[in-house]
């Protein structure tokens, strides 16, 4: 297990550099720039703004300095928002994001699984059917229509909640449900199904057949041999659900004006900041890597069976 883990983790190095090295020239590739406008600077100014940030060197140079900058854990200055560097940015905006992406992947995986096993105890009942219909529904409708809905009826018809803003604001932790509700709801309906389908194959296994002919309780029987087997599609799951909750707060974060990490991404790209743009492909590159790799290590050990050679 150890040496799994040790190589797993040098893996993400090379995973890394090419994931920095693609998005580098690609986004270099596309039209425009973080000094385009509607208003053209004239050349002198922007041949000095140019010679400022080294963009007058050709682009295999800018590559390298910026993976020697990279290197040293700087991530450079921010082209469009003037004295701040790409660390503050993301410094401030990553802690929001993470956790409202926490709080949603979290509450999805408790509300998920307990509607998948009262679906999967209750099968083919009014149970089952009601809270399939919820999950598919929450499959169907996406986030920038749900939000929207929400606001609608809780915050403008109700007036129960705010509309926007942040726990920093006034109305404080009640900024967070609407939010929440809408970045989870794709999340729990899929857990949703997927431990109910597991839930009825580990059901149907023979171990579990063996356990009931013991005579052991029900409860102990889901308790103890059905869930630990059940689990395991929803934990392979979770690696790239919560890499995907929190790139999936983008839209999220613009609804309901959360200054989170999402909302800078989306302005650096309407703003061609190309390190903005780069250290949030980095940070989403790591969680998403991160995430793969805790996934593994947890499937190891719930399933005692896989073994890492």
């Amino acid at each position: 297990m150890s040496r799994f883990i040790v190589r797993r983790f040098l893996s993400v190095i090379p995973t890394l550099f090419i994931i920095v090295t693609l998005s580098f020239f690609l986004i270099r590739l596309a039209p425009g720039g973080p000094f385009s406008g509607e208003k053209k600077l004239p050349p002198e100014i922007m041949a000095n703004i140019m010679r400022k940030y080294h963009m007058d060197e050709p682009l295999v140079n800018q590559y390298f300095r910026y993976i020697g900058d990279v290197l040293h854990f700087d991530l450079g200055p921010s082209y469009r928002y003037k004295d701040q560097t790409v660390n503050d940015l993301i410094g401030n905006a990553f802690p929001v994001s993470i956790l409202l992406g926490t709080l949603a992947l979290g509450t999805a995986l408790v509300l998920g699984t307990i509607v998948g096993i009262t679906s999967a105890l209750k099968q083919n009942k009014w149970q089952d059917y009601a809270a399939m219909s919820v999950a598919v529904l929450g499959i169907s409708v996406p986030a920038f229509v749900v939000g929207p809905i929400l606001m609608l009826i809780f915050a403008l018809k109700l007036k129960w909640l705010p509309t926007s803003g942040w726990l920093s604001s006034r109305a404080g932790a009640l900024t967070l449900i609407m939010p929440i509700i809408t970045l989870m709801m794709p999340y729990f309906a899929y857990i949703a199904r997927m431990s109910r389908g597991s839930l009825i194959e580990v059901m149907r296994s023979d171990y579990v057949r063996t356990a009931r002919a013991k005579g052991l309780k029900e409860g102990v029987v889901i308790r103890k041999h059905v869930l630990k087997g059940a689990m395991l599609p929803i934990v392979t799951y979770l690696g790239p659900a919560f890499s995907g909750i929190i790139t999936g707060s983008v839209v999220v974060e613009q609804i309901f004006v959360i200054p989170g990490i999402g909302r800078i991404f989306v302005q650096s790209a309407l703003n061609r900041d190309y390190t903005v743009i780069m250290g949030d492909v980095i940070v989403y590159s790591i969680i998403l890597i991160a995430a793969n790799f805790v996934v593994d290590i947890l499937y190891g050990l719930l399933d005692p069976r896989i073994s890492y050679k």
